[in-house]
């Protein structure tokens, strides 16, 4: 499996990543959207809500199933893509542009990987 990841994101074991930007910017993997098949429904948490490196903080749902996403990072929303909550497919179609899910004042980053990490280990 050949995958083209940014080589200046960061990257999550459960396939999530972030930007260096303050706020930082949060979306899922494109082995991720690939793996999930044609994504229908996104749950993010809110505005204004704090969340916690390693914990999770909503559900993605695609025909094929529904799992569970989890915070890169400890912090407090600061926005929503709401047009990805609209258009789902926004997420298949370009998870590291359009179909980001979070921006997020962060406070602390949790365990992450580089673009070479994440693709050896997702290649596994």
């Amino acid at each position: 499996m050949s995958v083209e990841l940014p080589a200046h994101l960061k990257y999550t074991a459960e396939h999530e990543w972030l930007d260096d930007a303050s706020p930082a910017t949060v979306g899922i993997t494109s082995v991720a959207a690939d793996a999930l098949g044609d994504i229908v429904y996104l749950e993010l948490p809110a505005a204004g809500e704090s969340l916690t490196a390693g914990a999770v903080i909503g559900e993605i749902e695609s025909t094929k199933s529904v799992s569970e996403l989890f915070s890169p990072v400890s912090g407090t929303v600061i926005e929503v893509n709401q047009a990805a909550i609209d258009d789902p497919s926004l997420v298949n179609s370009d998870p590291f542009g359009a179909g980001w899910l979070l921006r997020v004042d962060v406070t602390e980053t949790g365990p992450i990987l580089t673009a070479v990490e994440y693709a050896a280990q997702s290649a596994g």
